[in-house]
């Protein structure tokens, strides 16, 4: 079986890695020798071609790893893949989010495969699990879950080892964890695009990631996390998606959340994902692993390869309709908010207000469920006590089904 991989970057060359050291255990599977014919990469590589048509009109190559990343140029090459009837496995959640019913049709229409099992939760047997004993089968009421280990390392730095985030991002970055420019992990960009694939899957129509409400974890510090610890609860970057089927709408949102400590969310540290499930007759599910690395990432496109060989026996489905996403702001959610105030300000208005003597000047509640709305107008009532000085913080609380 003759492919070509469209990028030799960190996940491109780990493909050709992985189907070297595993051509055994392929071929059981597939009773077939899988051969990187072509390697196409806009650097000076050995043996690498730079002209796409090259791959598109070579009848020999049925299908193609594209790990460009991105949704413009890597869109146009799927596109024009997929057109010839050329199988496509791709780890890119950009190219996914933006374009992912269009591709599946596409690939239907077509007699090939559109394959995406490592755009999400990295190493981690996902996508396809979830799609086949849970979307198919059942309805899915709700997702969670934390999906970039970027993020996860920085807050387990900083919830474990007690680092700033700047140190935390630090370390990141000379791990090969973070980007030189971290934004898409630490600005929730990149879990956002996820939870749209996951929740497009599970309702079948588009979720428009742009339209999903996003926060990133950047002003976190050591008082969140030390407050909430006192509470019961930590802190993750979490995807959350709650799903109405009766009229086709979502709650979407990507952003940093207090988990409980007795939930098993909390304890997924360092670069590991975890994703939560729940539906109507399977109840919950929990899906955990190494959501990034080149192996691990790797390993998921090459299973999607053995996958297209055997001729794509897992069906994905949703329409290019999209989907309502409600506005954010009707979202209900405990939370918890931190002031900075006089000793006794909050006495007789908080009585469940906490201080902690290491950080002198602050307190902490758990406000009860409530709107953005709500907490907005019971704020303007604490701002307006005299020792109160300012709110420093208001963070949801995850609160598990």
């Amino acid at each position: 079986m003759k492919i070509a991989i469209l990028g030799f970057g960190v996940v491109g060359s780990g493909v050709a890695e992985v189907i070297e050291s595993n051509r055994a255990q392929i071929f059981k599977r597939t009773n077939q020798h899988v051969e990187v014919k072509y390697i196409l990469d806009s650097r000076e590589i050995s043996g690498a071609v730079k002209d796409f048509s090259v791959i598109e009109n070579d009848e020999e190559v049925k299908i193609i790893v594209e790990a460009i990343g991105g949704d413009t140029i890597a869109y146009d090459y799927v596109k024009r893949a997929l057109l010839r009837g050329k199988s496509v496995c791709t780890p890119n959640k950009a190219l996914v989010a933006s374009h992912g019913a269009e591709l599946i049709a596409l690939a239907k229409k077509n007699g090939c495969c559109f394959l995406f099992e490592a755009s999400v939760g990295g190493g981690i047997p996902l996508i396809r699990p979830f799609n086949d004993a849970m979307v198919s089968i059942d309805e899915v009421k709700n997702v969670a879950g934390i999906l970039n280990g970027t993020s996860n390392y920085i807050l387990t730095q900083m919830s474990v080892h007690g680092k700033s985030y700047a140190d935390a991002l630090s370390a990141a970055q000379k791990l090969g964890y973070a980007e030189q420019d971290p934004t898409a992990d630490v600005g929730s960009f990149d879990a956002c695009r996820k939870l749209s694939i996951m929740l497009s899957l599970a309702i079948g129509k588009k979720v428009d990631y742009e339209k999903i409400r996003t926060e990133g974890i950047e002003k976190i510090n050591t008082e969140d996390f030390a407050f909430g610890n006192a509470l019961g609860f930590t802190l993750k970057q979490l995807v959350c998606g709650e799903i109405n089927h009766a009229d086709s709408s979502v709650e979407a949102v990507a952003a940093p959340f207090f988990v409980p400590l007795s939930h098993p969310l909390a304890a997924i540290n360092d670069v590991y994902n975890g994703f939560w499930a729940t539906g109507k007759t399977t109840g919950n599910i929990m899906f955990f692993g190494s959501g990034a690395g080149k192996l691990p990432t790797a390993s998921a496109v090459v299973s999607n390869i053995a996958d297209a060989i055997l001729g794509c026996s897992h069906s994905y489905e949703w329409s290019n309709e999209n989907v309502n996403v409600l506005p954010s702001e009707d979202y209900t959610f405990r939370k918890i908010i931190r002031v900075a105030c006089d000793e006794n300000a909050l006495d007789g208005v908080i009585d469940s207000a906490i201080t902690l003597a290491e950080f002198p000047g602050f307190a902490a509640w758990v406000s009860p469920l409530e709107t953005e709305a709500e907490t907005e107008k019971s704020l303007e009532k604490i701002k307006s006590l005299a020792g109160v000085k300012s709110v420093e913080r208001v963070l949801r609380i995850y609160d598990a089904v």
